[in-house]
């Protein structure tokens, strides 16, 4: 019997088409609520990008879930992640035409205490809307290829 492709499933399918070989094999893992990406070893790394739904204590315009979409540092020192979040801030002027003032730098969603985060959120969206996938897809895409020659610039 078929299984049917979840919505993650369908977004790293995106992805992969909208990142492209240029910054090298791309990971990722799909799950129930969520997509992971990330490049180098097999297992993801500290430093990834991801998709994900979240509660709607976290997004005040939400009202039952909201979509997480960016970037996370979540190395186990506070001082680690917020010297990954000054470096992409120090070069903001190279990827923020490319990712608009949506972004927003700051204490991860849920666990502000150490890890960080440059994302967006998306208020309660339909999940199953017919082109949810393929917003999904290319929104994170476009994280991944331009934040990524910064990640790798240290």
């Amino acid at each position: 019997m078929p299984v049917e492709p979840t919505l993650f499933d369908e977004v790293a399918d995106v992805v992969r088409g909208v990142v492209g070989p240029d910054l090298g094999e791309v990971h990722l893992r799909a799950r129930r609520y969520g997509l992971k990406v990330w490049f180098g070893a097999e297992t993801p790394t500290r430093e990834h990008y991801e998709a994900q739904v979240i509660g709607p204590q976290h997004v005040k315009e939400a009202k039952v879930l909201a979509l997480e979409i960016g970037f996370h540092a979540e190395n186990p020192k506070v001082a680690d992640n917020d010297a990954v979040m000054a470096r992409l801030l120090a070069c903001e002027d190279t990827w923020r035409p490319a990712l608009g003032k949506e972004p927003i730098a700051g204490p991860f969603l849920g666990r502000g205490d150490v890890w960080r985060r440059l994302s967006e959120t998306w208020p309660d969206p339909d999940l199953d809307g017919h082109d949810l996938a393929i917003e999904v897809g290319v929104r994170l895409g476009d994280y991944v290829t331009a934040l990524e020659p910064v990640v790798r610039s240290r």
